[in-house]
């Protein structure tokens, strides 16, 4: 909201500096962003009156000038202007002049003639025609305004305003408006505010012989009041208007749409004027929008209206969207002789629907979305017949049409000075609590507080206490110390997470961080099935663009992207891991989707392959005490090698898959390197781990080694064959390594020789050759059920 200090000072008298304004309107609540001085830019131009003119000796197209700027002699300027003429008067850059910019004006001469300034046109001075619509855009400004020879411009054309502009926040759509602020900036420097009730004359004549109004949709439109102008003259609005409007940052148009804008930035209310012509039968009913229904709106775009969208009809057609814009031939046209004058309070929740589904964002529906106060609609319909009676745009009839529905009984909070006091940490008389509230315009007689209806905000008690203290000065408040103790720790879950980031990077791993929405194209690269049920993703609503507009189901595309960033960026080794989300959609859509922690570990060059990837994550689970994993071979997967990917599974659960990355699916990110990916749940990690920590003591007795080397068929896995070796064996079973994997000349084809190292070792007393060979037979046993022979 750009708020114009010279319209403020009609309402508050305020002497301030505007810094001094910006820092006690901030602190009091109404924050602002920011100020600027209108035509701050411009200077040394002041108003001259041409004396006379004559034809330049050596340029046909150029004159020279001579112009009395208030000064002892008239300065020299040459032009090549057409509509300069003697005795007009004009805007004069003088030698040294500073225009918008940062255009500099210097003496010189054109053509062998010295020129000891400019005459400037509105453009030059950052105007245009509608600020002067006398003036015309391509030639020199003839000024019409009262002003003296010598006069500096901006003052001569009110281009001395200052522009203050306030961020309002959505709780406080009452000081969108002029009336609002003025309220603001009255009990601020303590000032009394005068406010003005509009007077309208009018005619003898009775709007219920012009118009009839239904309002079929009272909950979204609990308030509709309407007047009509005859005989309407259209034509600019006069400068003090244009000057208000200018400065709020409103182009002026007619006076007629100047009103109506006027309006709309004074009291905060937006209007419409429907030209009568248009309203068929002289009918305006407001309801929602039929199915599939159509309109044309100002702008000239055809707009879909969909049922839950309110619209202004006549007895045949939509003629305004509700709150938003209005149809192509409800405007102000040149030749407009009737218009209807429209104020209304509309469900800010709808207009804001509506809005965003056209994708329409306007001054109106900016306003209605944040709720208004049903009781402004009167004083600013009233509001702007007065000024078509002042503008004399017109002649008002007689009577209102107002169609209310709301409820007119004011909201009142028990005032509490104990509580305030307490709640705020000052000491405030009841009495200076009262002078505050009623200076806000709250009715107050110590006992309770009547909230005034454009105060929407206000509904509690520490609503009332909040009045008071930004009122009082937040920065007179004492300091207080805290009292108590702070029992913030972290959660499980949290610890969890930072033993995963300590144990990565101990293992080597850079962390990585991605975004959570990806392209829908980056499950192709991966080569995932077109049916896989990973495709089915949360589709963003207000995508940034197609490469982000989906939320990601796995956390591998996002993984293959950043090594194949490395890889080009001549990385000659990564290895790179993520703590992220992968979102997983949720078959009743009204429903949030299912949000899963994963974590991805990527890597390729250097020394690492599959089992460098495997050993990471058993070390990772051996380090959160987990129980054994379980690594079944994965074939079908088509991201990944068949014969170099397994399913990851800890206690009969899934926890993920790792394995070398298809050369089909390298090839699609351009990675000429073998790389390998690793995809866990983090969820199922934490479950599995082991809480509690045991502790082992050093043996007491001494172990004993054996090796053992065994033929199997070449498909059967090593994993498969430790695990029977470690159940047969049982608990004096210390450790197993597996230290050879042979296949040739002496060993059939179809079939491989393992050797593994055992270490048994009793925690009861030293193991005696009968144990030894007791456990060797229970493991040579299970041997034979794998179909696997001792290699002799």
């Amino acid at each position: 909201m750009n708020l114009s200090m010279k319209w403020l000072k009609e309402y508050v008298d305020i002497d301030a500096s505007p810094r001094e304004f910006a820092e006690a309107m901030t602190m009091s609540g109404s924050k602002v962003e920011g100020y600027e001085v209108e035509g701050e830019e411009i200077r040394n131009v002041v108003v001259g009156k041409v004396l006379k003119v004559e034809r330049h000796p050596d340029a046909d197209k150029l004159v020279v000038c001579s112009v009395d700027v208030g000064k002892s002699e008239p300065v020299q300027i040459v032009t090549g202007a057409t509509n300069v003429t003697a005795g007009v008067i004009v805007p004069v850059a003088l030698d040294g002049s500073t225009l918008p910019n940062g255009v500099k004006i210097k003496k010189g001469k054109l053509r062998g003639v010295e020129s000891n300034g400019m005459l400037c046109s509105l453009g030059e001075l950052n105007l245009t025609v509608n600020d002067f619509p006398y003036a015309i855009e391509d030639g020199i400004f003839l000024l019409q305004e009262p002003c003296e020879i010598g006069q500096d411009i901006q003052s001569a054309i009110g281009l001395n305003d200052i522009e203050v502009e306030f961020e309002i926040t959505s709780n406080r759509p009452d000081c969108l408006s002029m009336i609002g602020l003025a309220r603001e900036a009255a009990v601020t420097f303590n000032k009394p505010i005068t406010l003005h009730t509009p007077e309208v004359k009018g005619n003898v004549g009775d709007i219920s012989s012009m118009l009839k109004v239904s309002v079929l949709n009272t909950e979204l439109c609990p308030r509709y009041s309407a007047r009509v102008v005859k005989n309407v003259k259209i034509a600019p609005s006069p400068r003090w208007m244009r000057e208000r409007l200018r400065a709020c940052g409103v182009r002026p148009i007619n006076n007629l749409v100047d009103i109506t804008n006027y309006v709309m930035l004074e009291y905060g209310q937006p209007m419409h004027a429907f030209d009568y012509r248009f309203v068929k039968d002289s009918t305006i009913t407001v309801r929602n929008a039929h199915d599939n229904e159509t309109i044309t709106t100002l702008d000239g775009a055809e707009r879909k209206l969909s049922p839950e969208m309110l619209v202004i009809c006549d007895s045949e057609k939509p003629m305004a969207v509700a709150g938003v814009m209005g149809g192509e031939y409800s405007g102000i046209m040149d030749d407009t002789n009737t218009v209807v004058f429209e104020s209304a309070v509309f469900k800010g929740a709808s207009i804001r629907t509506t809005a965003k589904k056209l994708g329409m964002r306007t001054e109106s529906s900016g306003r209605f979305e944040k709720g208004l106060d049903p009781q402004n609609t009167f004083p600013a319909l009233q509001r702007a017949c007065e000024l078509v009676e002042l503008l004399g745009a017109g002649e008002v009839v007689g009577g209102i049409i107002d169609i209310d529905h709301t409820d007119k009984t004011p909201r009142t909070i028990a005032l509490e000075p104990e509580w305030i006091n307490r709640f705020l940490g000052i000491e405030l008389s009841v009495d200076e609590m009262v002078r505050i509230l009623k200076h806000l315009g709250f009715g107050c007689d110590g006992k309770t507080v009547t909230v005034p209806s454009y105060r929407t905000d206000v509904l509690h008690k520490a609503d009332v206490a909040e009045e008071i203290a930004r009122i009082y000065g937040y920065n007179n408040i004492p300091n207080t110390a805290l009292t108590g103790t702070a029992n913030g720790a972290l959660t499980e879950e949290q610890k969890f997470r930072s033993t995963i980031n300590e144990l990565m990077r101990a293992s080597g791993c850079n962390q990585v961080e991605t975004y959570s929405f990806i392209s829908p194209k980056y499950y192709d690269k991966i080569r995932l099935e077109k049916d896989s049920p990973l495709r089915s993703c949360v589709t963003i609503v207000n995508p940034l663009g197609e490469d982000t507009s989906v939320m990601r189901t796995t956390m591998l595309p996002s993984m293959m992207e950043v090594l194949a960033r490395n890889y080009n960026n001549r990385n000659p080794s990564a290895s790179l891991y993520e703590l992220g989300t992968v979102y997983i959609k949720n078959s009743d859509e009204s429903k949030l989707p299912q949000e899963d922690n994963v974590l991805c570990i990527g890597m390729y060059g250097g020394n690492v392959d599959f089992f460098t990837l495997k050993g990471i994550v058993e070390a990772l689970a051996t380090s959160i005490g987990t129980e054994e994993l379980d690594f079944e071979a994965v074939t079908n997967n088509p991201t990944f090698h068949p014969g170099r990917c397994a399913r990851v599974t800890v206690g009969g659960q899934t926890l993920g898959i790792l394995g070398e990355v298809h050369p089909l699916t390298l090839e699609n990110y351009g990675l000429e390197t073998r790389a390998y990916l690793a995809s866990l749940d983090v969820t199922t990690l934490f479950n599995a781990r082991t809480a509690l920590k045991t502790y082992m003591p050093m043996p007491r007795f001494p172990a004993t080694t054996r090796d053992i080397a065994l033929l199997c068929d070449d498909m059967l896995p090593v994993l498969t064959i430790e695990k029977a070796i470690r159940k047969a064996a049982g608990k004096i079973l210390e450790k197993i390594e597996l230290f050879d994997v042979y296949k040739g000349k002496q060993i059939e084809e179809g079939k491989k020789s393992i050797a593994f190292s055992l270490i048994l070792r009793s925690s009861e007393g030293t193991l005696t050759d009968e144990q030894t060979d007791a456990a060797m037979k229970r493991i040579l046993k299970a041997m034979e059920d794998l179909g696997a022979t001792l290699r002799i």
